[in-house]
């Protein structure tokens, strides 16, 4: 990979099963994924694409093939190596938030960076938080906040480690369409004005025309490119796939 590249999967191979029952759920991936760019994967239900993302973010391993964050290659990483690279390299937005219930916004954000015992950089604290909007809320728990402002928070805790990259997975499948657009507005901002690298699983035509690129998948196999996609260029794109 070139010093542009932020992630990127050489030859990769995953089998889920054996025998007639086998699946190939990646078949001979390669693909670079820009630095300072949002990059959106998508495809039609078992195309592969949440493989892919477990696979790039270490948290599965590849049966034939190699994944490098930066210049780190993957491949063969200890489980503890992994961890520490996840833990330093990575963040993660989920559908899910994955947040703490009896933790506040703020203890939320800062979890992780604690956890790994260290410091943290109360600017860059401050730059997230209010870039998302979130200083009125750093005092409530996840209960006491909507979908959108739980995503929110956990977006702010996945950007608190300055990661290499951030893998979102369907960030926005659990919210309404505002909350969606706010927390979509948020992960182009990132990539805009802080420099991040993103990429984002996601099957929704919308949350796409968000991106600078898309990958579309089927079959495991890469089957399109498209950049600054647009929600039209997406759903043409999906529907000659049959999607």
């Amino acid at each position: 990979m070139d010093e542009h590249t932020a992630v990127g999967v050489t030859d990769a191979v995953k089998v889920y099963g054996r025998g007639e029952s086998a699946v190939r759920a990646l078949d001979g991936v390669s693909l670079g994924f820009a630095a300072r760019r949002l990059t959106a994967v998508m495809g039609p239900s078992g195309s592969g694409k949440s493989t892919l993302m477990h696979c790039l973010a270490g948290l599965d391993t590849l049966d034939a093939g190699r994944v490098r964050i930066g210049r780190t290659e993957l491949t063969g990483l200890s489980d503890a190596a992994l961890t520490r690279l996840r833990r330093d390299r990575a963040g993660f937005v989920f559908q899910s938030f994955n947040l703490l219930p009896t933790l506040t916004a703020e203890e939320n954000i800062l979890l992780g960076l604690r956890l790994a015992g260290h410091r943290p950089d109360r600017a860059w604290f401050t730059t997230v938080v209010d870039a998302l909007g979130l200083r009125p809320r750093l005092r409530h728990r996840p209960g006491e906040l909507s979908g959108g402002q739980q995503q929110r928070v956990a977006c702010a805790r996945a950007l608190m480690g300055r990661p290499a990259v951030v893998f979102a997975d369907e960030p926005t499948g659990s919210l309404d369409s505002r909350s969606g657009a706010e927390v979509l507005g948020f992960l182009r901002a990132s990539v805009r004005d802080l420099g991040q690298t993103v990429v984002m699983v996601t099957h929704d035509p919308v949350a796409a025309s968000y991106a600078d690129h898309g990958v579309l998948l089927a079959d495991g196999r890469v089957a399109a490119h498209l950049a600054h996609p647009t929600t039209d260029t997406v759903l043409a794109a999906l529907t000659d796939l049959g999607a």
